[in-house]
């Protein structure tokens, strides 16, 4: 019986508490509208990895490995590459094994390092990388193409994110026999950003799947045809969910 009491009131409770929370009557119609603005990268960061190792000394692995680092660093000094914009990332030293049955085979001391280059210059890309390879580096953990006017192309790609979103409304409204009237609510459904395909990390790749909207703003075509590296566009993305009210 005192389950039964227990009950009773706790769902009054609730009832009364719902009771006291806005509602609006209003008939609505909830949309999402999404959009790319395309844009010419004028910076790209470019992250490398040198990996090396000794069987029988860590001072040689180590050694090995600085000595691959300061002629990469010096050939991007032909660059016009300043020292503020190359930057360490991750540096690690560690023993190495592989399993051999049952027992664990010492293979030797492996010394990894990454370090990131920004450059002003995206025709340099292909430059670049060619020329730190040659020195030894045996990694390339990314490519990243950016914009150093995102705030700008961000509010561009939001505006047009609305504007779809208002369109995408009106249409299935005009179905129904309906209008569209004034925005009941307004969210941005995520961080805006800018995209590229992908990275990777000492062998490991990851692909990030480019998901695109309605409305984009027509960009320059890719780079030159006899470019391997081409570094044409780059998308800053906005995405909306907005609530209009429907009207007869």
């Amino acid at each position: 019986m005192r389950n039964i009491w227990l009950v009773v009131v706790v769902w009054a409770f609730a009832v009364q508490c719902s009771s006291g929370q806005s509602y609006d009557p209003r008939s609505r119609i909830t949309v999402s509208g999404e959009a790319v603005v395309k844009v010419r990268p004028d910076r790209v960061v470019l992250t490398f990895g040198v990996e090396t190792w000794d069987k029988e000394s860590i001072s040689a692995a180590r050694e090995k490995n600085v000595e691959i680092c300061k002629k990469a660093v010096t050939s991007l000094r032909q660059y016009a590459v300043s020292e503020k914009d190359i930057m360490t990332d991750t540096y690690s030293i560690e023993p190495r094994y592989v399993d051999d049955y049952e027992r664990r085979r010492f293979i030797g001391y492996f010394v990894r390092n990454s370090f990131s280059v920004v450059l002003t210059d995206p025709s340099k890309v292909e430059l670049v990388v060619t020329k730190v390879l040659e020195q030894g580096v045996n990694y390339i953990h990314g490519i990243d193409f950016q914009t150093t006017e995102f705030k700008k192309y961000r509010e561009q790609a939001r505006e047009l994110a609305l504007k779809a979103a208002k369109e995408k409304a009106e249409k299935m409204a005009a179905v129904l026999g309906q209008k569209v009237g004034g925005a009941i609510d307004i969210r941005e459904e995520r961080s805006s950003s800018w995209y590229w395909s992908g990275w990777s990390r000492w062998g490991r790749t990851r692909d990030i799947g480019m998901a695109q909207n309605m409305i984009q703003e027509a960009g320059p075509d890719g780079g030159d045809a006899g470019e391997s590296i081409s570094f044409g566009t780059i998308g800053v993305r906005a995405s909306v969910l907005v609530a209009f009210e429907l009207v007869k």
